[in-house]
């Protein structure tokens, strides 16, 4: 046993030892370009990451929760008010619904996949709600075909957040089923910046154009703005050159993922599923952006993980209402499947560079709690 955690969560450094000589010829190359701002790795960027999700379009802002906000605002239907979400992934989608001058609500998970159904939607769809939020939690691409119809059919658009779930594919990749899908390039995401950024990405050139317009003031030229809740929202040029040396890395990169999370699930096999299960993140339809587990007796086992030098974290232990800043917004149902994956998750280290002796650490740890 060891004293204090030998396996990380998390290691930027090493993906950006990885990648440093691309990351310092893409850097040169902005600086000696001369544009610090949409300029031609932007641009390019913007074209790379359309083709790659099959998308018609691409458009780079400067954040995930941006991205999100300037997609609500885009797609919000005339006379609606509320953004319908889940309430276990983090606070980013009510905080970019506030931040849009919206209102939101919350329907319960489902409880295998954790992400919102059209079972858990269907009942808290009504003539208010304007857009609803679907999170890809953990990188699974949750399907969306029959949820889609359901939300066109009450009047309301689709936006999907795949800040965790960049190349998960089934029939098409996250991003692409909605109205409007979004993406983080925080720095542990799957594909992470040397900073911040995001995107949002749509099939339909009319969103396309109305984003743009609200990432950049409302402008509809220069100095005039037309469209109200416009932003300054951009993906600098810098970020977007990192990204570039990056995109082509997310298959390789969310296979070596799954890779990891398989080696956690076959080392939990054999547990009291009360002490620990470890969720799967098998095939293309999961990015396995986070390693994560379920018990009934989360603290005590995250101390024993650390006691044999395993770091964890939790995501997310908070439901959105229960933090002050979201206590208006507390629904008057109970969501039942959301407060108990609140009360059980734990992640377990994940990252593409992990070595495969961490890998062996954490495996022992895991299977140290039977």
């Amino acid at each position: 046993m060891t004293a204090g955690p030998t396996v990380a969560m998390n290691d930027l450094s090493r993906g950006m030892q990885h990648d440093r000589d691309d990351l310092i010829a893409a850097a040169t190359q902005v600086i000696d370009s001369g544009y610090a701002i949409h300029g031609a790795q932007h641009a390019a960027f913007e074209r790379e990451l359309a083709d790659y999700l099959q998308v018609t379009d691409a458009v780079g802002v400067a954040s995930g929760t941006d991205a999100l906000e300037l997609a609500i605002k885009a797609l919000m239907p005339e006379g609606r008010r509320e953004v319908l979400t889940a309430g276990n992934a983090g606070a980013y989608t009510s905080t970019a619904t506030l931040r849009a001058g919206f209102t939101p609500r919350y329907a319960d998970i489902d409880p295998d996949s954790l992400c919102l159904s059209v079972d858990t939607v269907r009942t808290q769809l009504d003539g208010r709600v304007g857009v609803v939020v679907v999170t890809h939690l953990y990188g699974l691409r949750t399907d969306l075909t029959a949820l889609r119809e359901l939300v066109e059919a009450n009047g309301s658009t689709l936006v999907e957040d795949c800040a965790q779930a960049i190349g998960a594919h089934a029939d098409s990749y996250a991003g692409a089923t909605g109205h409007a899908g979004t993406f983080s390039f925080y720095p542990t995401k799957n594909l992470g910046a040397i900073g911040d950024g995001g995107a949002v990405v749509t099939n339909s050139p009319q969103t396309a154009a109305r984003v743009r317009q609200l990432r950049q003031y409302g402008w509809s030229k220069k100095y005039d703005a037309t469209l109200t809740g416009g932003a300054n929202s951009r993906l600098d040029e810098m970020q977007a050159a990192f990204l570039r040396v990056r995109l082509p890395q997310v298959d390789a990169m969310n296979a070596r993922r799954r890779e990891i999370i398989a080696r956690y699930c076959a080392a939990a096999a054999d547990l009291d599923p009360s002490v620990l299960t470890v969720l799967p993140a098998t095939g293309a339809s999961h990015a396995a952006h986070l390693a994560v587990g379920r018990s009934a007796e989360r603290d005590r086992v995250r101390s024993m993980l650390l006691a044999h030098g395993v770091s964890t974290d939790v995501h997310f232990p908070i439901a959105d209402w229960q933090q002050p800043a979201f206590a208006a917004y507390a629904p008057t149902h109970t969501l039942p499947n959301t407060i108990a994956a609140c009360a059980e998750v734990l992640s377990l280290p994940l990252f593409p560079e992990l070595r495969d002796e961490e890998v062996d650490v954490v495996c022992a740890a895991i299977r140290s709690l039977g």
